[in-house]
């Protein structure tokens, strides 16, 4: 195995940088730690200044619709960085002869055909040469491969010749295309895949009040009944769909997350209500293809950013937030004051923001201390050749750690990678998401936050190597890796392993504690991927459709004449709203959906 750059710790790799820029920035020193006090809300900027708290996807999308409002909006990030888990980073030491340094990231990009808001966002951004800005950067896969391990044959799934639905979609339509579909591409047994498009039928004729008061309680490996029926099904469409895409286990698991993304998926495939591909991802590193040119962007509209800045704390004067308690990287403490506040931040450093008084002004917030958080972490491998494995995403659903995997080079037109990154060696990148840490693997036996960084990088490297080279072929050779690369958010190598940038995960429940984009408190708004959105899910398409909520919350509560962010739902198929429709009434009798047969 090669020795990998990964081996750089979080703080080694950011911290110098976030002191400089959080010196240069605040202009303070160690002696300015006291926080200064806050001006009044409003007494010199009309009621139009707005603090962005995070600069993640929800914070530049709020940031983004404000300015375009005529909002005065100054975003405060705790890193170094813009972008959050959507950006792209430079692997230290990396870049010889005048190359740009090769590209890290937390994980690959996915922009499914289904994000609507998000893509609207991207169409809005310039970049040189689009015509459509940076949406024109999205390319799509043609295909998806499920990697099998123990010398079955791995399952691969195209895209191109699927987008052509039905006239009308009945039950019987639907039922009959279901079946095909699982009955050519995950070979199981006929009743196993009678029953599974059963119970998708059921849950697409499922209204709104069974889905959220009935499914979102029932766990998904129950809703399918995985338990009784055999292994592949188990693993295939219980397990592999909820730890690889959804990050959260079967057995926990809600109905309503994993069901809403798996008709999202369906919908798509079939080209109803898409916005693209099923399976689209970026033609260039993130920062270079959408992060840098939308922040270039919002500055041009005035949008002001302070990196370095840690929120502490939320100030609390007479009903509304005065001002946002910010700590640099020295240690120095400021109040940054605005008349309005948007907390953009991830759950997880969102809550600890929320002061007893805070909470005391708006009870429902302490409902979000029961959301939870789980790892899903990227790992980048360089390679010296070119190993498009696939020209898509690869769910390694056999692996113990849930990995998922996608080679990054053939995408980036106009780009040769020995050529622009790097020391001139390395030709590909294969980009990895660990979804599962707490596992053993089959390397070591041990989980991987019970790992080194670079036992880590070994046991991901064996466990796609199980997958991918146990049938005749050997696709990932050990000669072909240059180095590897592990987001330095995660701290290994103790008993008390770390990570700075968690995800939500979705267990029975979670709905009714996540909240909404308006706080009880008047000038205080919420966004990020843990708010509730139509998508139920923790994506970049959930941040953005709930920094928009958030900013037509301001709107509302400030009564701006300014035309109100739109919002796209997902689709639903017209031809079932006549049964959702019953379906409700017969919820509301204490019936079960026409079509559960249980």
């Amino acid at each position: 195995m090669a020795h990998g750059t990964g081996s750089s710790t979080r703080r080694g790799f950011i911290g110098g940088a976030t002191a400089v820029a959080a010196t240069a920035a605040l202009g303070t020193t160690p002696a300015q730690a006291a926080p200064r006090p806050a001006r009044r809300p409003g007494a010199r900027s009309g009621g139009r200044e707005v603090a962005v708290l995070g600069g993640g996807v929800a914070g530049l999308t709020a940031a983004h619709e404000l300015a375009e409002r005529g909002f005065k909006v100054t975003v405060y990030e705790r890193k170094s960085a813009l972008g959050g888990k959507a950006r792209s980073m430079d692997v230290p030491g990396s870049a010889r002869g005048g190359r740009k340094p090769l590209p890290g990231e937390h994980g690959f990009r996915f922009i499914p055909g289904f994000y609507r808001n998000l893509p609207d966002t991207l169409r809005r951004i310039p970049f040189p040469g689009n015509a459509n800005g940076c949406h024109d950067n999205l390319v799509p896969s043609t295909e998806v491969m499920l990697a099998r391990t123990g010398g079955l044959e791995d399952i691969r799934i195209p895209f191109a010749g699927i987008g052509k639905p039905p006239p009308v979609l009945t039950p019987d339509v639907f039922l009959r295309m279901l079946t095909a579909f699982f009955e050519t591409f995950a070979k199981l047994p006929a009743h196993e895949i009678a029953y599974f498009a059963g119970r998708l039928l059921v849950w697409f004729t499922s209204g709104e009040r069974r889905r959220t008061r009935e499914w979102e309680r029932v766990p998904w490996f129950e809703f399918t009944k995985a338990a009784r029926m055999s292994a592949n099904y188990r693993q295939l469409l219980a397990v592999g769909i909820t730890r690889n895409i959804v990050a959260t286990k079967a057995e926990v698991a809600s109905t309503k997350t994993v069901a809403t993304c798996i008709e999202a998926f369906l919908f798509n495939a079939l080209g109803r209500g898409a916005d693209g591909e099923p399976d689209r991802v970026l033609n260039a590193p993130t920062n270079e293809a959408w992060i840098d040119p939308w922040v270039t962007h919002l500055r041009s509209l005035g949008v002001e950013f302070h990196l370095g800045r840690c929120v502490r704390d939320l100030r609390l004067e007479g009903g509304r937030i005065t001002g946002a308690v910010l700590e640099d990287a020295g240690g120095a403490r400021r109040t940054a004051a605005a008349d309005h506040f948007v907390s953009a931040m991830p759950v997880e450093h969102a809550r600890t923001t929320w002061n007893a008084g805070v909470r005391a002004a708006d009870p429902g917030l302490a409902r979000c201390d029961r959301l939870e958080t789980d790892w899903m972490t990227g790992i980048q491998f360089y390679l010296t050749e070119p190993t498009p494995i696939l020209h898509g995403h690869v769910n390694h659903i056999d692996s113990p750690w849930s990995i998922t995997s996608v080679s990054q080079a053939q995408y980036w037109s106009g780009r040769d990678f020995r050529r622009d990154y790097g020391d001139g060696t390395v030709a590909d990148c294969l980009s990895v998401d660990v979804s599962e840490w707490d596992r053993p693997g089959i390397l070591y036996g041990r989980t991987a936050k019970r790992c080194t960084r670079e036992e880590v990088a070994r046991e991901v490297w064996a466990q796609m190597k199980a997958g991918l080279n146990d049938t005749g072929r050997t696709v990932l050779r050990d000669a072909v890796l240059h180095s590897w690369f592990l987001d330095p958010a995660v701290e290994l190598g103790g008993s008390h392993a770390t990570n700075d940038e968690q995800l939500l995960i979705h267990p029975t429940g979670t709905w009714f504690n996540r909240p909404q984009a308006r706080t009880a408190i008047p000038n205080l708004f919420l966004a990020g991927d843990y708010v509730a959105v139509d998508i139920d899910l923790a994506t970049m398409e959930g941040a953005n459709a709930s920094a928009r909520a958030a900013v037509n919350a301001l709107l509302d509560a400030t009564g701006s004449s300014a035309g109100r962010c739109a919002i796209t739902p997902l689709y639903r198929a017209p031809e079932f709203e006549p049964l959702r429709r019953q379906d409700d009434l017969r919820h509301r009798l204490g019936l079960r959906n026409a079509f559960d047969l249980g």
